[in-house]
């Protein structure tokens, strides 16, 4: 029998991109399949999923949250005490909307929320990394289901609860129809010399940042570099990395640009790039498994738990990349990679094919299904 009324669908997600992407592309393909749905996004007052809830149409409420930490922190106690208000919070909203499944990814935003609404609703909680991350830990008490995105994972979890599933890490459909000449042609890049496409994540990654600035004199010489520094409100990269490119000859401005952000274009950037330079966070690596696209990743260093280098890991030991440690990747040795990979199309193909291997091109749907069987019909 058909429902009579909208889904109604609670989204616990922030902190990071990394944790927001997947419950972008969960509601994509929940518009893709016409399911009527109100959804209602509980995050963080200052997190990037205000802004994501924004653009897709969602109302938003914001809770107190507060970060998770494994170690001792000055902002340990307080943040530990915002956990508690954002609970009471959380289970005020909860109880006003009504919901008939709360979806979490994980980070320490979605923790009060899991909890307060256990009792309210069915919960499945999504674990975007190779490992399992605390909050995922936590939510898993809570949940109904506990969604991997990696079969490796499977064993980590032992114990840990009665449904277990892998559906992948869901990426955002819209990445698979990028144009590569588009690309190109937004940036007024040529298609004769290659594109290496830098990013340390939404808030970029300074340490990554410094390290190409240092080789760019050289690396231009053969290449076009585009370059994702990060916001002003983050670092002060790419006003620097602007400066800097104004100082360089006409003929290398012109193969250099630099971006605090990028946006919906990204699907063309990556229809267009040679090879990519990342940190490695659990987003950037499912796309970059399901794009097939070679990469050179320096994981970010104690990433909880160490997270990103294991991420890192699974992607070099498939063949699909090369992991250069921060503390080893200085500018010479990085420069001495980019271009013996660039320097070698037989190389970048056999890693396209290795990488495209690891992507789970149905997660969104398989993620997708798991949530809609929670549904009481």
């Amino acid at each position: 029998m058909a429902r009579l009324k909208p889904i109604k669908l609670v989204i616990a997600a922030g902190g990071t991109g990394g944790h927001v992407l997947p419950a972008v592309s969960v509601l994509e393909e929940l518009n893709r399949r016409a399911v009527e749905i109100d959804v209602l996004w509980i995050g963080s007052r200052r997190g990037i999923e205000r802004s994501a809830a924004k653009n897709a149409g969602v109302r938003f409420e914001a809770i107190a949250t507060g970060k998770l930490r494994r170690y001792l922190d000055v902002h340990t106690i307080p943040d530990a005490l915002r956990a508690p208000v954002g609970a009471i919070q959380s289970w005020r909203i909860l109880r006003s909307f009504r919901p008939d499944v709360i979806f979490s990814t994980g980070g320490f935003v979605s923790v009060p929320t899991v909890a307060a609404g256990a009792r309210i609703a069915p919960i499945l909680t999504h674990e975007q990394t190779t490992i399992i991350g605390l909050a995922t830990k936590l939510n898993s008490h809570f949940a109904d289901v506990v969604a991997l995105s990696y079969e490796a994972t499977r064993a980590r979890t032992a114990g840990m609860h009665s449904k277990i599933v892998v559906t992948g890490n869901p990426v955002r459909r819209s990445l698979l129809e990028g144009v590569a000449s588009r690309g190109l042609e937004r940036f007024g890049f040529s298609a004769d010399l290659p594109l290496l496409y830098v990013t340390g994540g939404a808030r970029g990654a300074t340490p990554v940042n410094t390290r190409i600035e240092a080789l760019l004199p050289e690396l231009l010489k053969t290449c076009q570099v585009l370059h994702q520094a990060g916001p002003a409100s983050a670092n002060q990269d790419a006003a620097n990395l602007e400066k800097f490119r104004s100082e360089l000859p006409v003929e290398l401005q012109l193969r250099y640009q630099v971006r605090e952000f990028i946006g919906d274009e990204i699907a063309d950037v990556y229809a267009a790039a040679t090879l990519i330079v990342a940190r490695a966070g659990a987003g950037t690596v499912a796309e970059l498994a399901l794009l097939g696209k070679p990469a050179i990743l320096i994981p970010l260093p104690l990433s909880g738990g160490g997270e990103q280098v294991i991420n890192a890991r699974m992607l070099a030991d498939a063949g699909a990349a090369v992991v250069m440690p921060q503390e080893e990747a200085d500018s010479t040795r990085l420069l001495h990679q980019i271009q013996r990979m660039i320097g070698d199309p037989a190389m970048l193909a056999a890693m396209s094919i290795s990488a495209s291997s690891l992507g789970r091109p149905d997660a969104a749907k398989l993620l997708t299904d798991e949530i809609l069987g929670l549904v009481s019909h």
